[in-house]
């Protein structure tokens, strides 16, 4: 007998996915109730993962352990299936105008199995097809507006390059395959231990497999499309790739490096270092010089990707507890990151839809005609800066003190520099924050902008207020979240 549990959140969501299409036609495409019935599906998927949690209950798997439910991946659905909800909720809003609103939130939701799937997947087929699943999805939503020029040329492009890192990802996995004659993670890194020295092919397929994920999480040098999609796509599907599908990029990442090739560390961990401090320095320089509020949160989020791609190499030290700490805190970033940066990117989709531009410029004076949006975007750019007591200082500062840690083991003392050059790059970025806080609070509104309040759609102010509250509550009280993120790891190297 088949244990449904292990893949019934996904189930879940994807029978409200396939049903919101005839609940639309049975409505004539309402939006508000479109939304709401898929907010529904995803609430329910929550609530089923959370209670697994709640209960700690141990891993349960099917198909011979392709894809099993445990606290590393529960976290990751709960992150996942939050994500999709704040983004559904702000879209009944946003999207109210367009056609094909039942679609939309169907893509959002199958665009969520597939993360789903990354994250709880044990085999290289299985993580790539749920990466397949939410690329060929978010595609389509970047294009949902196909009559925006913008739009459709990031679409284009996001299609290109998307296709691109596929191609890589797929070859890398080929490559291993041939050398494991498995597809398993645990096959495949028993294969690696045996045919030490590292065969030449193992280290093709080292570097087609980063690549191909490197373009996934934006991570320099494969970072050059994010900006132009980031720009070019509907904002709340912005917010949905920022906060979401690019985190699964991450945990494509950690299982294959962490797992797979852990066996051939010493060939990798400084390579990935080296990315790291490139990713997290490209990003804020590239930040600073933007006028465009979402192409400026664009190279922040390609920053982020270098601060949480310092988890890898640490997490693969020959201390347990100090590598099971690194990816704790590499956990915690993606979390505090998937509230922060999808809430930004909502008061942006907010905004606009009240007639504010996305120039930085048009945020001057910002605060006088709506004080909570000012609020809100404070709280997250101050957040994503790492200003106490806000969630972005906690999770930046346990991420930043592991390879601190990592540097006391003999032969890593060059991971200090890893937490120097997140340091350093963390001022920098609090510049280019700061500016937009300083136009929206201390600067007057530019000659001809209207200056009444704006009324803002409740169900976009109620997405923000999600995040916000989130980013404040973590910061807060960060502890129960940092030990979900623990547990996660610990299942994870289990």
């Amino acid at each position: 007998m088949i244990d449904i549990q292990a893949i019934r959140p996904e189930i879940i969501v994807a029978l409200f996915a396939v049903l919101v299409p005839a609940v639309g036609l049975l409505t004539k495409n309402s939006s508000k109730i479109c939304a709401a019935f898929s907010l529904v599906g995803v609430g329910l998927a929550f609530l089923d993962v959370f209670m697994f949690v709640y209960n700690n209950n141990g891993a349960v798997s099917i198909s011979g352990g392709m894809l099993s439910l445990d606290q590393f991946s529960a976290l990751f659905m709960m992150i996942f299936l939050a994500v999709a909800f704040y983004v559904i909720l702000a879209s009944a809003r946003f999207i109210q105008e367009d056609r094909h609103q039942p679609e939309f939130y169907s893509l959002i939701m199958i665009a969520t199995i597939g993360m789903m799937i990354v994250a709880s997947s044990n085999d290289l087929i299985t993580l790539f097809v749920g990466i397949e699943l939410t690329s060929i999805t978010s595609y389509a939503l970047v294009a949902f507006r196909k009559k925006d020029v913008k739009g459709a040329e990031a679409a284009v492009k996001y299609f290109i390059i998307g296709g691109l890192s596929s191609g890589l990802a797929l070859f890398g996995i080929s490559l291993l395959y041939g050398v494991a004659h498995s597809t398993t993670f645990t096959g495949v890194a028993q294969a690696v231990v045996m045919n030490s020295p590292m065969q030449p092919v193992i280290f093709l397929a080292l570097i087609m497999i980063v690549a191909g994920f490197g373009f996934k999480v934006a991570i320099v040098p494969f970072h050059m499309w994010a900006p132009d999609v980031y720009e070019g796509a509907p904002t709340t599907v912005t917010a949905m790739l920022a906060g979401g599908s690019k985190k699964m990029g991450f945990i494509a990442l950690f299982k294959v490096l962490l797992i797979g090739l852990f066996a051939i560390k010493s060939n990798w961990d400084v390579l990935i270092g080296i990315v790291a401090i490139a990713t997290m320095t490209v990003g804020n320089l590239a930040a600073i010089s933007q006028t465009n509020i979402k192409r400026m949160l664009a190279y922040s989020s390609i920053a982020q990707a270098g601060y949480i791609l310092i988890a890898l190499p640490v997490a693969a030290v020959s201390d347990p507890t100090i590598g099971q700490y690194a990816l704790s805190a590499g956990i915690m970033q993606i979390m505090t990151h998937a509230f922060m940066k999808g809430g930004a990117f909502l008061i942006v989709a907010t905004l606009a839809t009240v007639a504010v531009g996305e120039s930085i410029s048009n945020y001057k004076g910002l605060a006088k005609r709506t004080p909570f949006m000012a609020f809100g975007m404070t709280v997250l750019l101050f957040s994503l800066a790492g200003i106490p007591p806000l969630a972005g200082f906690f999770s930046k500062f346990v991420l930043f003190s592991s390879p601190i840690d990592a540097s006391s083991i003999p032969g890593n003392g060059w991971m200090v520099w890893l937490a120097i050059a997140a340091i350093v790059n963390s001022a920098i970025s609090l510049y280019y924050y700061v500016r937009v806080v300083k136009y929206m609070y201390v600067d007057e509104a530019e000659e001809g902008t209207p200056t009444e309040k704006l009324k803002l759609p409740i169900s976009m102010v109620a997405a923000v207020a999600i995040c916000v509250f989130m980013v404040v509550l973590i910061g807060v009280w960060p502890d129960p979240f940092f030990n979900a993120a623990q547990h996660a790891a610990a299942a994870f190297f289990a």
